[in-house]
């Protein structure tokens, strides 16, 4: 059993933000026993040892529900739009995922970014090379860290190095299922690149393992390209939409995750709603490639689940802050203003449910897995100056979200082990 001492920030069930300014939180085998005011549970616990964090704030740690791990080398590479910026960096970079070795360097430094990010799960993807994957949850279990990855499906439309054959892609992820789903804290994606890289034969038989491994995910792309839009519509003519082509084979479900979903209408969120399908918001990487701008509003009253995401390397920051900070500036647009409360929930608790693991992440709470981050509001003179001037919790969280990065991030605590680096810096 172990303690800390520091302030306690968490949400309620109405998914209300809440603050303890002195509180203290037990852990014990990897889980959170309980917590509270400082004073009632030392009562309970006298000769207990105290990690002393007084002037940090602890915090449910950040969950990323769409990120590409191989394209951390990539962030910041300019494109005129999706498809194109797909064609000249991104099939490039992951061609050479191939290699054990690349995948395995490009691993240690993902995780390491993570952490140092205060993220303690992440729904990752890896090429459409099975030894990626691997590599990424090797260095996922030796850290402890929540992780679930696939390798990309896609055996057409894109360049011969990262082409897998339709057979053979899905045998490579029905291995990995068996291999590592399950596995410690670890989860397998099955992963259908998107709809124009998928034969059809692809996506019905991505739907088969789905069906043959209900307890396995699901995650994808849909509708965040005009362009991409008008590929699918040449493609399946007999589609009504583009969720429409993944609905007819049963890809919407439960633990099915769809990155953007820009371009959908009303009888799309419905559907995601009726399936159990949920959405994986990505601001930073939809303003980078001018994709449009997810509709905040509509998602609200269809009542489909979404979290938020980095979608890095498109994205361009793994920091949640940086991913928060994207999202209310968007929905300020007119999309669907959000307040700083309802962010954070969907960087934590929300995406916890989002993706299925509401009831073990994503907040501080009894019972759940010890991952949480230790968040230091003066790590900079500016932010230092304005939470201390904040009137309310709110005004909190809001100036965290504006001027807060990983400088904010003291610690990273895992299954209640403080997270170490392996690289310096």
């Amino acid at each position: 059993m172990k303690a800390w001492r520091a302030a306690l920030l968490g949400f309620d069930a109405r998914r209300q933000p809440w603050r303890i300014d002195d509180g203290m939180l037990v852990v014990q085998h990897g889980r959170i026993l309980e917590l509270g005011p400082y004073a009632e549970l030392a009562a309970r616990h006298p000769g207990l040892d105290v990690v002393d964090w007084r002037g940090l704030t602890l915090a449910p740690g950040f969950i990323d529900p769409h990120v590409h791990f191989p394209q951390i080398d990539l962030i910041g590479s300019p494109g005129p739009g999706l498809l194109p910026w797909l064609q000249r960096y991104t099939f490039p970079l992951e061609a050479r995922f191939a290699d054990p070795a690349v995948a395995a360097d490009a691993a240690g430094f993902f995780v390491d970014e993570l952490l140092r990010n205060g993220v303690t799960t992440a729904m990752a993807w890896g090429s459409s090379h099975p030894v990626s994957v691997d590599a990424l949850l090797r260095e996922a279990q030796a850290r402890r860290l929540r992780m679930i990855a696939g390798k990309c499906l896609m055996d057409r439309e894109v360049p011969e190095a990262v082409r897998d054959h339709s057979q053979r892609g899905l045998e490579d992820t029905d291995a990995l299922i068996r291999r590592w789903h399950d596995v410690d804290r670890l989860g397998i994606a099955i992963t259908p690149r998107f709809v124009p890289s998928c034969s059809a034969s692809q996506l019905g038989g991505a739907a088969e393992l789905a069906r043959a491994h209900p307890d396995v995910w699901v995650q994808t792309h849909a509708a965040e390209n005009r362009e991409e839009l008008a590929l699918v519509r040449r493609l399946h003519p007999q589609a009504r939409s583009y969720l429409d082509v993944y609905d007819a084979v049963g890809l919407l479900r439960p633990r099915s995750v769809l990155a953007h979903c820009i371009h959908i209408d009303d009888q799309d969120r419905r559907r995601l709603a009726q399936t159990g399908a949920a959405v994986a918001v990505c601001p930073s990487s939809n303003l980078f490639l001018g994709s449009g701008v997810f509709d905040f509003d509509a998602a609200r009253r269809s009542g489909f689940a979404w979290a938020l995401a980095s979608d890095v390397g498109a994205g361009t920051s793994l920091s949640p802050f940086h991913t928060m900070l994207d999202a209310w500036k968007l929905a300020r647009l007119g999309a669907g203003a959000m307040e700083a409360a309802e962010l954070w929930w969907r960087h934590t608790a929300g995406a916890a449910r989002a993706i299925d693991l509401g009831g073990l992440i994503g907040n501080l709470a009894p019972g759940l897995e010890a991952d949480f981050i230790a968040l230091d509001d003066r790590a900079t003179p500016l932010l230092a100056r304005r939470t201390a001037a904040a009137a309310s919790l709110d005004e909190w969280l809001a100036a965290m979200i504006v001027l807060a990065d990983d400088r904010a991030i003291r610690h990273t605590v895992v299954l209640g082990e403080v997270a170490r680096l392996r690289c310096a810096g």
